[in-house]
């Protein structure tokens, strides 16, 4: 019987990923929580996946809900702190950066 934890690791960087891709579990899990189907996680965003690698991973998410969701919790803390050093760290940059979003609406997400 095949289980969950077949198709997801926990890598030595600490990050989850779909087992023997470059795929990261958050990518499956933060399309699966804008309201995707699997299949179309599958067909439309990683079509080098198998559905059954996109059941799986989904299906170890929500098995494991409480310890991803901590997960992805301190991982956008951690993207926000490396930001906010960035940012004063490289201030022209980011003033520019910031216009050409301002002028860009489609970039903006």
């Amino acid at each position: 019987m095949t289980t969950a934890t077949t198709y997801v690791e926990q890598r030595d960087d600490g990050g989850y990923w779909i087992k023997g891709t470059h795929v990261s579990l958050d990518s499956i899990v933060y399309r699966f929580l804008e309201g995707l189907s699997p299949e179309s996680i599958q067909a439309d965003c990683f079509p080098a996946l198998t559905l059954e690698q996109v059941y799986g991973a989904i299906t170890y998410y929500l098995h494991n809900r409480a310890e991803v969701d901590a997960y992805l919790q301190q991982a956008d803390a951690d993207y926000e702190q490396f930001r906010e050093r960035v940012r004063a760290e490289y201030p022209e940059a980011h003033r520019r950066f910031d216009a050409i979003l301002q002028n860009a609406p489609a970039l903006r997400s």
